[in-house]
């Protein structure tokens, strides 16, 4: 009789605990605009940008998608954030190493490129102009042969010693970003 008190009990104590149904999790769906990674090392310094990739899909880009002489993340989604892992030029302008929003104001053909030291921000949205750190005005470069439907960013090394460029280039247009990079 007591085994079976007991039973009751153990019963009833099961009973009493809640019990949680498993949730199942489903994974995102992809980006439409998927992140995109472009790195290099020139002598001891490595460097990253962070981008996400958007599609041509038929649609005319710069001037209409892209509007001309407006602030853009240079990218889709959040802004697009550039790495040194030592001090560097862009342009004439020495900054430290470490991370840098990269937006850039479109024109046909000069674009203004800027580093700003806010991160982590969603689109140009909050770009706060007072956080600039460097602004250049660059050529754009028209693409006659090749279209990209990808928006793709590439950094090269083959400039004079410790220098490279960062190259972003949609539909048919291009703009190089030259930098040097100085010996940690």
């Amino acid at each position: 009789m007591r085994l079976l008190s007991l039973s009751f009990v153990v019963a009833a104590a099961l009973l009493a605990v809640p019990v949680y149904a498993q949730t199942v999790v489903e994974p995102p769906e992809p980006r439409a605009s998927p992140t995109s990674i472009a790195q290099a090392t020139i002598g001891d310094t490595y460097i990253k940008v962070t981008y996400s990739a958007p599609r041509k899909r038929d649609r005319a880009i710069f001037g209409e998608l892209v509007p001309f002489g407006e602030v853009w993340r240079t990218g889709a989604n959040e802004a697009t954030e550039v790495y040194f892992s030592s001090d560097f030029f862009v342009g004439n302008t020495r900054l430290k190493g470490g991370m840098y929003s990269l937006f850039t104001i479109p024109s046909e053909e000069v674009w203004t490129v800027i580093l700003n030291r806010d991160l982590g921000l969603w689109g140009a949205f909050q770009y706060d102009a007072s956080q600039d750190v460097a602004r250049l005005e660059l050529p754009t470069t028209p693409l006659d042969e090749q279209v990209y439907e990808a928006f793709t960013i590439t950094i090269d090394d083959n400039q004079a010693p410790m220098g490279g460029g960062i190259t972003l280039s949609w539909d048919q247009t291009s703009v190089r970003i030259p930098f040097r990079v100085l010996a940690p």
